[in-house]
């Protein structure tokens, strides 16, 4: 059975997929054609209902729930993991709660949107980019202010770029849970037999990686736009937990905590079917 499947480039991803892809585990006879985009097009195409099995933002899934449904497996979810605004100059973050400053955001359906529309909710001049931009294009004044995902966090400083907060350590104290980010999901069209292979096979690939964590170097760098051994694995090591491999009571707990938060502020629709996957 081949099914389509969309993740992003980045190391977390590439860490938790490689040995899916690659058949380095027993696959149970799934094969795989795959597709690699940046989290803002994945949460579009979960829109259109377009692949099998894709990545995208929590946020997303909250509008996609009737196509798709939550994997245990494979989920980024953790405690100081959130997204971070930035600015080239230091400010207090009051400063920036109306719309006098342009920020530029990795994509309206984001978590990071989510999360700054909680902390910062008239800051509402946002400017959508893709998320390896953002700081070019504070440094080129195009923008006045950034929310930075993925590998940002560990190279904004050497640009000289300020932190103003850390919205994933503001959730955090706000609720003591883990932040959501993102999830992987399978589309609701499948059997649902193919939906319970799908989350085993993924959660045999995510406890490959941590078993054997050099085993995809080569496979994760070649997607890792020229970042350092280190920054890859400092990257792995914020996104990829015990979460990964199974969200538990406690992910299931921060993701439900995520979505009524959501919708008792008018952020996301009602959701009115289940969203996580039901055990065999």
């Amino acid at each position: 059975m081949k099914l389509t499947l969309g993740f992003s480039p980045c190391p977390n991803d590439t860490f938790i997929f490689d040995a899916l892809i690659h058949h380095k585990i027993d696959t149970e006879g799934l094969d795989f054609e795959v597709f690699y985009d940046d989290v803002e097009t994945l949460n579009q195409k979960a829109f259109r209902g377009e692949l099998d099995i894709t990545k995208l933002s929590y946020h997303a899934f909250a509008y996609v729930v009737d196509k798709y449904v939550l994997l245990d497996a494979g989920s980024a979810l953790g405690f100081g993991v959130g997204p971070l605004l930035i600015s080239k100059r230091e400010m207090p973050i009051a400063e920036l709660d109306n719309p006098n400053y342009k920020i530029g955001i990795p994509g309206k359906y984001t978590t990071a949107n989510f999360l700054l529309g909680l902390a910062l909710p008239n800051a509402t001049n946002k400017q959508e980019m893709v998320f390896s931009e953002i700081e070019d294009a504070l440094l080129d004044e195009k923008i006045d202010v950034g929310l930075i995902i993925h590998e940002n966090r560990f190279t904004y400083q050497n640009k000289g770029l300020k932190k103003i907060i850390d919205l994933g350590d503001y959730w955090e104290k706000q609720t003591s849970c883990a932040i959501p980010l993102g999830g992987i999901v399978a589309n609701r069209k499948l059997p649902f037999e193919a939906q319970q292979k799908i989350n085993r096979v993924l959660k045999k690939s995510v406890q490959f990686a941590f078993d054997h964590p050099k085993s995809g170097l080569e496979f994760i760098r070649s997607h890792a736009q020229e970042m350092s051994e280190e920054v890859m694995y400092k990257h792995i090591d914020l996104y990829v937990n015990q979460y990964s491999l199974d969200l538990g009571i406690e992910g299931r707990k921060a993701i439900n905590l995520l979505f009524d938060t959501a919708r008792e502020k008018g952020i996301i629709p009602e959701i009115k079917q289940g969203i996580f996957l039901s055990p065999c």
